[in-house]
């Protein structure tokens, strides 16, 4: 008797920035396929794909879709899975930390759980213009119209929380209502 499949997201980090990381979409479905997976989706050239499998393990379905990503990229590339109620938790969430927040929204999705020091030290190197909302594995980082020059990036969450990958809260929604 074959095993159930169950749906999960995986957001890939640090792709298609500059001549040496190139991983199309196409590259990206073949790769997991490779892994064995099925029912395989991608959603813009950032690194976002939906699949199916019937491993259960979050760390055996990142260990499999990151050998297969290597294998395919020649490159190492950090992946962060989701399940579907997961995501549709990060979206949900995103009203409740965003509280009348008109700025810009990313979100940083976190490889681990963070610890409780980790959440308290990204979330008090916000300032006014700048504040960071932990939920689970999800960043919610509200930014000023100076985005562009914020302090509170990715790369402050990583320093406190390890490895992420930040998406607009727009693609955070999109792949909520296209694959939840």
């Amino acid at each position: 008797m074959a095993a159930s499949t169950r749906t999960y997201i995986a957001f890939l980090r640090a792709i298609n920035l500059g001549a040496k990381r190139k991983f199309p979409k196409a590259s990206i479905a073949a790769a997991v396929e490779a892994a064995g997976c099925t029912g395989v989706e991608t959603y813009i050239n950032t690194g976002n794909v939906r699949f199916d499998t019937s491993l259960r393990s979050r760390a055996r379905i990142e260990a499999a879709l990151e050998s297969a990503f290597e294998a395919e990229a020649g490159f190492e590339v950090p992946t962060i899975v989701f399940t579907q109620a997961e995501l549709r938790e990060i979206a949900a969430d995103a009203e409740r930390f965003a509280d009348g927040h008109e700025g810009r929204h990313y979100v940083s999705l976190l490889k681990d759980p963070p610890t409780q020091a980790g959440v308290e030290a990204v979330e008090a190197a916000g300032t006014a213009g700048e504040v960071a909302r932990v939920g689970g594995r999800a960043v919610h980082l509200l930014l000023g119209p100076n985005y562009h020059e914020a302090r509170l990036t990715n790369a402050a969450v990583e320093k406190h929380l390890g490895v992420a990958t930040n998406r607009n809260l727009t693609v955070i929604r999109t792949l909520a209502e296209r694959w939840c």
